[in-house]
């Protein structure tokens, strides 16, 4: 068995500025495979949108929870680490211009060396889409469309497009990502599975560890790879990654789950960790994940 261990990067919750670049550094140094950062631009006062990841469809966190932009902070974690990968877990793909994202996206993999994986999700926060000028009814549509013109950016050149968001002529976007930006499409949706399969490189999903529920789980893998293997692709090259919350100071707890999640087709795990503690939760999930 061979499960990958990431960590969240603490960028979220009233984090301090100066924490950020420190605990990169932390969690490269505790011998994590990568690092992962999740997505808020901003939160209404009152949340009134189905919150996906709840059985009551209601966030109950607080909505004066600061979040640190998530490119930026990935920006300060690369610019302080050497071999981590990093990443987004997930980036809300259609509330952002496509064109500026990509370009943000290939500079942190260029200051990176290449160690730049993109989780990507189509949203849940109608408010928040609202804010921001953006088209929450035609999200899923959006998020699709953005990533074929992101890995076209990524290339150096970008093409006159139709669609939904028009190119008229031909630009160069530069720099380029030294290597192949992955991308790791989240949810938990049929579509959602289905759209990881036919044009992801990955799925990104997400449970509550004290409700880790592995027959769901093995359920939506198989979806995925059966929509990969639809689309001429190879099912065993799909990676799934697998976000647990909760997962903090429960190392311990979760160590006993990583055989039957690797035997199910995780291949990488992304943890919340005490910074005082990292590199004792590492030891622990890599004893038994290697």
């Amino acid at each position: 068995m061979t499960l990958s261990i990431g960590a969240k990067l603490p960028h979220t919750g009233g984090t301090a500025p100066t924490l950020i670049p420190e605990a990169a550094r932390q969690l490269e140094s505790a011998g994590f495979d990568s690092i992962w950062v999740s997505d808020h631009v901003a939160l209404p006062a009152k949340i009134e949108s189905y919150y996906p990841f709840s059985p009551d469809g209601h966030a109950n966190w607080p909505t004066n929870t600061p979040y640190f932009d998530a490119i930026t902070a990935l920006t300060a974690a690369a610019a302080v680490t050497s071999k981590v990968r990093l990443g987004t877990a997930v980036l809300v793909v259609p509330q952002r211009n496509p064109v500026l994202t990509a370009k943000q996206l290939a500079c942190v993999a260029a200051l990176a060396g290449g160690r730049l994986s993109l989780g990507v999700g189509a949203g849940w926060l109608r408010e928040e889409f609202e804010l921001l000028g953006a088209n929450f009814i035609g999200r899923g549509a959006a998020m699709e469309e953005y990533i074929a013109l992101f890995r076209e950016a990524w290339t150096g050149r970008l093409g006159p497009r139709t669609g939904g968001y028009l190119v008229n002529q031909e630009f160069l976007v530069l720099p380029t990502p030294p290597v192949p930006i992955p991308v790791l499409i989240g949810g938990h949706s049929p579509r959602a599975l289905e759209r990881a399969g036919r044009i992801g490189d990955g799925w990104l999903g997400q449970q509550d560890l004290p409700d880790l529920d592995l027959d769901s789980l093995s359920r939506e893998i198989a979806t995925v790879r059966a929509a990969a293997h639809q689309a001429g692709k190879d099912p065993a090259a799909i990676s799934v990654a697998l976000r647990l919350v909760q997962s903090i100071g429960r190392h311990n707890e979760l160590a006993a789950h990583l055989t039957d999640l690797a035997r199910i087709g995780v291949t990488e795990i992304i943890i919340d960790v005490e910074l005082d503690r990292a590199g004792q939760a590492y030891r622990t999930l890599a004893e038994v994940g290697a």
